[in-house]
């Protein structure tokens, strides 16, 4: 299972009632998981007859999680009993040590949500929770991708929107680059676009996030390719709550295969969250003392904070300057205990005429090591399967509709 499957748990209150110690721990270990952070999550010792017990005169939750092992006969009984206590749209998951395929039917047949078979993981049982909500003919949720510098100026917004153009014109998948860098965003200047502000009114407004806004924000800045851009103005403080960005984070997954984050180097709540909530993450770098510490500090920190989920992935740019003394790349990553997603040589004639230009590296010399190295990152952040020509997203199917009554040519 790909961790980037599991979707995130909605404001959901979840009741576990568990019998060993074993479950328990993996339902304490997923409650630390970054696809529950909206959900309550409560762990309570007994099984079924505890689960009983506790709603004769309360109200039960959205989620009620039984682990048993108790005979199929005394389950089926108590369960019964549990329905006649339980409020409309209450939901019951049964953890079971038994793989009885007569116990799940019946279980099944009495309105139980699911029946797992212990032993059970961390992400079998998060995504058995994510399936409850989850519309069965909606399309895959998108990968959130954020890239993020280990220190300024070393080229992790150019590295973002290269990432994001290459996933969309080479791999054909349909793609989002955010641009997150409020006050100094350069996405607009580096795909030569003069976007409306996209982010900013989502952030303003999240209870109008849907579909349709999220269309009418983004700019299209190539085939495949859509930009939701930043102010990039200092006419306001950007000081927002942690949840700020969450629901065009989730608006997006929802309706676009890829999404690229642009994080702007710095530590906030939101920053944080952002982070911690992609499917994967991005840490640029560049050879030198403090990017290293930077570096270490990132990786370390989001690793504990997202023990799911793969380790953030470590890219060395601007390496080879002349002149300046580096950090070999074989140092760098001892120090980290890990091997560069990409090593990007400094090649101050390329980068400075794309953005310059307001171009892409591939629009500049598509045969240069630079873009190799791109697209092999594009490659492994999206995984072999995304390589299919021709991905839609929701955003597209859309933009075809309006084509289509407008009289106007359908988009590549």
């Amino acid at each position: 299972m790909s961790e980037s499957t599991v979707a995130p748990l909605p404001h959901v209150a979840i009741q576990v009632f568990s019998e060993t110690n074993q479950i328990m721990a993996v339902v304490e270990e997923a409650s630390h998981d970054r696809r529950m952070v909206k959900a309550h999550l409560r762990i309570q010792a007994g099984g079924v007859a505890a689960a009983v017990e506790a709603y004769r005169d309360a109200p039960t939750p959205n989620v009620i999680v039984i682990e048993t092992a108790t005979d199929s006969r005394v389950l089926l009984d108590a369960l019964d009993e549990l329905a006649s206590y339980c409020d409309e749209g209450t939901r019951v998951v049964v953890i079971g040590h038994v793989n009885d395929v007569h116990l799940y039917r019946e279980l099944m047949r009495r309105g139980v949500s699911e029946y797992l078979v212990a032993p059970i993981n961390v992400l079998g049982f998060i995504q058995a929770l994510s399936e409850i909500f989850s519309n069965p003919t909606a399309k895959p949720v998108g990968r959130t991708i954020a890239v993020v510098g280990a220190k300024g100026g070393v080229g992790a917004s150019t590295l973002a929107h290269n990432l994001a153009h290459t996933i969309s014109q080479d791999l054909q998948v349909e793609t989002v680059v955010v641009d997150l860098d409020l006050p100094f965003g350069t996405a607009g200047l580096d795909f030569n676009q003069d976007p409306p502000q996209g982010i900013m009114e989502a952030a303003f407004d999240p209870a109008r996030v849907d579909p349709n806004m999220i269309e009418r924000l983004l700019s299209r800045c190539a085939p495949h390719l859509n930009l939701m851009a930043a102010p990039s103005s200092l006419e306001r403080i950007y000081d927002f709550a942690a949840e700020t960005f969450e629901p065009v984070s989730d608006a997006l997954r929802a309706t676009v295969p890829a999404i690229v984050l642009d994080v702007p180097h710095m530590w906030t709540g939101w920053t944080r969250n952002v982070l911690v909530r992609a499917d994967e993450v991005v840490v640029v770098a560049s050879p030198d003392l403090a990017n290293l510490r930077n570096a270490k500090n990132l990786i370390d920190t989001l690793t504990l904070a997202r023990p799911n989920d793969p380790r953030p992935r470590l890219v060395l740019n601007q390496t080879g300057m002349p002149k300046r003394p580096e950090i070999s790349v074989a140092e760098f990553a001892k120090a980290l205990d890990c091997d560069p997603l990409a090593v990007i040589a400094f090649d101050a004639t390329l980068f400075g005429t794309a953005n310059n230009n307001g171009q892409m590296l591939s629009e500049v010399q598509p045969k240069s090591k630079a873009q190799e190295a791109v697209l092999d990152m594009a490659k492994a952040l999206m995984g072999r399967q995304e390589t299919k020509a021709g991905k839609k997203s929701l955003i597209s199917t859309l933009r075809e509709k309006l084509g289509n009554k407008s009289g106007k040519t359908k988009a590549a």
